[in-house]
């Protein structure tokens, strides 16, 4: 799977279609994608697809050029983690089975504002919502052993890996 696979252009963030995060991640733009994929204690349908491919490349990259902000994004993520029991929650166990059709939002955005006004639009049942926070923790635990590793090797951050994993201690 890669990120040209993944149907962005269907799946929500915070402020409309995800069509933007496949730039954003190859430009390493982490504010901007911190932005889309947590809002106010919140995670989208774009939140684990994200975190997968960011994690992804932090796993490869040199520790001396990890930027800050990308710490930060991991720890706004962590922050909506902790107030969400996402351990006892109900959810998809495939996280590939959440890009079925029947989570996913219509190809025209002509509708998006009726979506969210006629009550629960698709892919925001409980079972799949929650599976966001699932799946999006289960990829943060995973990557604890890259954090470790960064921390180590890059002193300069190794104060925020410290506080970001304390906050991934759910």
């Amino acid at each position: 799977m890669n990120v040209e696979s993944i149907p962005w252009q269907r799946l929500t963030t915070a402020y409309g279609r995800g069509k933007e995060l496949p730039r954003l991640i190859n430009e390493e733009e982490y504010r901007e994608i911190a932005n889309l994929i947590e809002h106010q204690g919140t995670l989208w349908q774009v939140t684990p697809w994200a975190l997968l491919f960011l994690l992804k490349k932090l796993k490869q990259k040199d520790a001396q050029i990890v930027q800050p902000e990308e710490i930060v994004l991991y720890g706004a993520v962590a922050d909506a983690l902790a107030d969400h029991g996402c351990e006892q929650a109900a959810h998809v166990e495939e996280m590939a089975a959440l890009l079925a059709e029947r989570y996913l939002w219509p190809v025209s955005e002509e509708e998006d504002e009726e979506q969210w006004e006629e009550g629960e639009p698709r892919g925001y049942e409980e079972v799949a919502f929650s599976s966001y926070y699932y799946h999006s923790h289960q990829l943060l635990k995973a990557a604890v052993p890259t954090f470790e590793r960064i921390s180590r090797e890059n002193r300069g951050l190794a104060d925020k890996i410290s506080a970001l994993l304390d906050r991934m201690e759910f």
